[in-house]
């Protein structure tokens, strides 16, 4: 028998605790708390990328739905995804110069979007709102998207979830997807927890205006100046956080205290992957756009997308030849864009006008090269998903390729990565230099990428090449 003179207090308090703890475990979240491992269980079911999935979309007339895919209108659909069926969902077609070029080409392999609270709210896949089924269009390897993903997920970038899926319509096989986390609530609970920011997707409505707000240059305090940034925001906002992202680019411009506006340090470590896969249809390319801003207390930070015209494949205005593997193998990582295009870069140019930021860069280039390529991880992993995905490339009924295509735009890719692992190690060197300037003048010594052909990944041309 326990005998102590305080024995009931302590049973007391033990009580009180373990009634207070329940209390936390149940409604924590609805408390604003944020569980240490808050992984909804969406994480592991469908985006467990360690096997390829199966989704079969059930649409009462398909074939009305390819024909209106242009509109980018959504219908309704059920879907089962590895077995569970979830009904009264949200069904479209998505993509920019994808929708009007597949049909082009004689295809009906549209990338889709599921929205699982379209027409219901509250309604998710375990606790995902929303999701994409990328079609690998101009990307015969299958793995641009995917492998880019995890090299930023290996800086620590905030990244969404994908995995490989196998997708049906009606029963019938339609091939190869890629299954994408679309950073929306659900995405933003998941990586920044029930406080999160805002979250907006900058675009353009046409690449013949200066498009100034895309490219995150401050110039005035009118809401109405940054359309392109507010108009497309994800999550209903007020004037406070208008006003309080105008002010983030308002000192980015000044360039003084930027710490108190930029999350400088993520920041570097996207532009250290972005850099590495030469993805000019993004923020650093003449189009500026292909990237999320998160914004929390007036901090800003720059979130990956959309990268199956990187890797040297995007040829919508860049040199002629378009397809020169020296050049992009050696793309400068200091000045990767040409002239007034890189001055209109703020969220990089800016940055790199601090010597602190700068070695930061740099000394981030470092680890990456040795942890991801250096170690052979990279090797590693192009051949593990190789295994995985291979068999499924060879029985996908609208694939954009043949198989053969695909094995040999997977040795492209894997040759493209290699070498250009090897030229950024002796641009942070100075064997190589770092700058298109630098690049322009003599004693650089550049890795012969002269057996790469970057046709061979697919690109953006509509065009057909010869070696």
């Amino acid at each position: 028998m326990i005998k102590h003179r305080h024995i009931d207090k302590i049973c007391i308090a033990a009580a009180v605790a373990a009634v207070v703890l329940t209390v936390l475990l149940m409604f924590g979240e609805s408390l604003g708390l944020t569980r240490m491992s808050s992984e909804p269980p969406y994480a592991y079911k469908l985006f467990d990328d360690s096997r390829v999935h199966e989704i079969d979309l059930l649409v009462d007339d398909w074939d009305e739905f390819l024909d209106e895919a242009p509109e980018e209108e959504y219908i309704r659909c059920d879907a089962v995804i590895d077995g569970e069926e979830f009904t009264d969902i949200g069904l479209r077609a998505k993509g920019n110069n994808s929708l009007s070029l597949v049909e082009r080409y004689g295809s009906d392999r549209y990338s889709l979007k599921i929205e699982f609270d379209h027409y219901g709210p509250g309604n998710t896949y375990h606790g995902l709102d929303k999701m994409s089924l990328d079609a690998s269009f101009q990307d015969n390897s299958y793995m641009k998207n995917y492998m880019t993903y995890e090299m930023m997920d290996s800086m620590e970038v905030p990244v969404p979830l994908c995995s490989y899926t196998w997708v049906k319509v009606n029963g019938e096989d339609r091939g190869l997807f890629l299954a994408i986390e679309e950073p929306e609530e659900s995405f933003a609970k998941r990586v920044y927890g029930n406080g999160h920011g805002e979250l907006y997707k900058p675009d353009y409505k046409s690449l013949e205006d200066e498009n100034a707000d895309v490219a995150l240059k401050y110039t005035d305090d009118k809401v109405s100046s940054y359309d392109n940034i507010f108009r497309n925001e994800k999550f209903e906002t007020s004037d406070a956080d208008r006003k309080r992202l105008i002010e983030a680019l308002k000192i980015l411009d000044e360039n003084k205290d930027i710490e108190s506006a930029v999350d400088v340090d993520q920041v570097i470590r996207y532009f250290v992957v972005q850099t590495f896969v030469v993805n000019l249809d993004s923020y650093l390319g003449p189009t500026g756009h292909n990237y999320f801003l998160y914004e929390k207390d007036g901090r800003i930070s720059i979130l990956p997308w959309d990268y199956n015209l990187a890797y040297g494949t995007y040829s919508l205005g860049m040199p002629d030849p378009v397809n020169d593997p020296d050049l992009y193998v050696n793309y400068p990582i200091d000045t990767p864009a040409w002239g007034e295009v890189m001055l209109n870069r703020p969220l990089f140019h800016n940055l790199m006008q601090h010597e602190e930021y700068y070695d930061t860069y740099h000394r981030y280039y470092d680890r990456f090269l040795e942890d991801h390529f250096e170690n052979g991880k990279f090797a590693v992993d192009v051949r593990k998903t190789l295994e995985m995905i291979g068999p499924y490339v060879k029985k996908d009924p609208t694939a954009f390729c043949s198989y053969e295509d695909f094995e040999k735009a997977v040795e492209t890719f894997s040759d493209f990565c290699t070498l250009r692992s090897e030229s950024i190690r002796k641009q942070l060197t100075g064997e190589i230099a770092s700058t298109i300037r630098g690049q322009s003048g003599e004693g650089n010594e550049f890795v012969d990428a002269s057996d790469v052909w970057l046709p061979d990944m697919g690109e953006i041309a509509d065009l057909e090449y010869d070696k």
